[in-house]
């Protein structure tokens, strides 16, 4: 009885806790800020503290910029409302439709047994190869899409060992954190890796005068994604894993694999739909010129919607739309708009430029510590917002301040770049895909606090030496 009382009253602590900041925060920051700024800044904490304690699931949460925006009005509704079906939206429901037909053919259980074949059971051999593979396609491929083709392979394969429940499973932490981050990171090593890079890119080219080619990009970001790798890598093997080994042995595995015999025609198919779709994400400037408005999340939903018309060996559909009803994870939906209608609501009230605006007020002086000051501040951008957001931000005020101080903006512009390209705590983003699979909010935002700040220190030091005894980092 005691027990259950003492529950009740930490539930109704996390309740209060929410609003309650929301409400200091409003008090005591609408001088500084302004009002509707002050309120931006409250849904943040509002949503990061419901988000930790779970008074609600965490998808409910996701909807308050919508209630809060109701309330004060911070923002023309239209804006927010829509994020909870933007265009990446659509891409994860595209990617989540074609995925659920491994579910339904079987296909999933062969791509896990085949992984692990490949693999092996080395827990740090798995979590080496997620993060590799996942920096690596992330570097050609939309960050989303990444966690999209790569996070179903994985959770098949945890629950196909025994890790029923992701939101529990010590041994999915590491694994699901090495997805999400090396698909977060990858971004910046081209700019085809991201909008937030082409944002960055149209800057440079602005203060240079000149177009900016894609191998000067590679030249000056790839030997820093790998050190960023590194350092990814230093601390996922850092964190306490639950065993050595997954259970079982790679021959075992193999002989597992043998048993499932041939695939069949709805196995096949669904590879072809998932594989077809990630090819024409990958090459869409062959056919960009053809087809326009055909983006790889319009592609994704159309392959995903063609699920539902071919039929397997059985002449069953692939997919049924009871299926999608069950299987399709809609609250992953929410969770990820619910991030995206935040950072709307917290650029468009200008809160983001404030903040931008009490920096460019400190006395700095182009050192170290205006460095560690832009990491920190594009850093701290990306992990509320989206990095495109963050990148349209940032840019500006850093080349405007740069200027300001009597220095070369170019330098401090790609330690920009770096910085806003680095996020890892909230379940915003495509963070919010991998919580959808099941990590454990809480459990990422330990990690993404304790990561993000090794990786600042890292990019500050490092973006300083660069600046002081690389010249291609100060010209292009």
């Amino acid at each position: 009885m005691a027990s259950q009382q003492h529950s009740k009253g930490r539930h109704t602590l996390a309740v209060i806790a929410g609003p309650a900041a929301f409400a200091l925060i409003l008090l005591a920051g609408q001088n500084l800020f302004g009002f509707k700024q002050a309120a931006a800044l409250g849904t943040i904490v509002w949503m990061g503290l419901w988000w930790i304690t779970t008074p609600v699931h965490i998808s409910v949460t996701a909807l308050l910029p919508i209630v809060v925006n109701a309330f004060f009005n911070l923002v023309p509704m239209g804006g927010v409302v829509s994020q909870y079906f933007s265009e990446i939206i659509v891409l994860l429901l595209g990617a989540d439709l074609i995925c659920l037909t491994w579910t339904v053919t079987g296909l999933d259980k062969r791509l896990s047994l085949k992984t692990l074949c490949l693999i092996g059971p080395s827990l740090k051999q798995q979590i080496l190869v997620w993060l590799f593979a996942s920096t690596i396609l992330s570097i050609f491929l939309p960050n989303a899409v990444v966690c999209t083709i790569m996070l179903p392979v994985a959770v098949s394969m945890l629950k196909f060992v025994g890790e029923k429940d992701m939101q529990t499973s010590k041994l999915a932490v590491p694994i699901l954190l090495a997805i999400t981050w090396g698909a977060g990171i990858g971004g910046f090593g081209s700019p085809l890796g991201g909008a937030a890079n082409l944002v960055g890119i149209s800057y440079i080219e602005q203060l240079t005068g000149r177009e900016f080619m894609y191998i000067e990009w590679v030249i000056r970001f790839l030997p820093i994604l790998f050190v960023i790798m590194l350092v990814n890598l230093f601390y996922l093997y850092s964190i306490k894993l639950p065993v050595d080994h997954v259970s079982g042995t790679k021959s075992y595995f193999k002989e597992t694999y043998d048993k499932l015999g041939k695939m069949g025609r709805g196995e096949m198919l669904s590879l072809i739909l998932f594989v077809s779709a990630t090819v024409l994400a990958f090459v869409r400037p062959l056919y960009a010129g053809i087809l326009p408005g055909m983006k790889p999340a319009y592609v994704f939903l159309t392959l995903g919607l063609v699920a539902f018309l071919i039929k397997d060996e059985k002449d069953e559909p692939l997919i049924t739309w009871p299926q999608a009803v069950s299987g399709v994870m809609w609250g992953m939906f929410i969770l990820f708009g619910g991030g995206l209608a935040l950072g709307k609501i917290v650029t468009d009230t200008g809160a983001a430029a404030k903040l931008a605006e009490l920096i460019a007020q400190t006395n700095l002086t182009g050192g170290l510590g205006t460095v560690a000051l832009f990491v920190v501040f594009s850093c701290g951008l990306s992990e509320i917002s989206s990095n495109t957001g963050a990148a349209a931000i940032c840019c500006p005020v850093v080349i405007s301040i740069a200027k300001a101080l009597g220095l070369n903006p170019l330098p401090y512009l790609f330690v920009t770049i770096i910085g806003f390209n680095n996020a890892y705590i909230l379940p915003v983003s495509i963070r919010a895909i991998t919580v959808g699979y099941g990590l454990s909010p809480a459990v990422m935002m330990k990690h993404g606090v304790r990561l993000a700040l090794c990786t600042m220190t890292v990019i500050t030091l490092l973006s300083y030496v660069l600046i002081n005894y690389w010249p291609l980092f100060n010209k292009v």
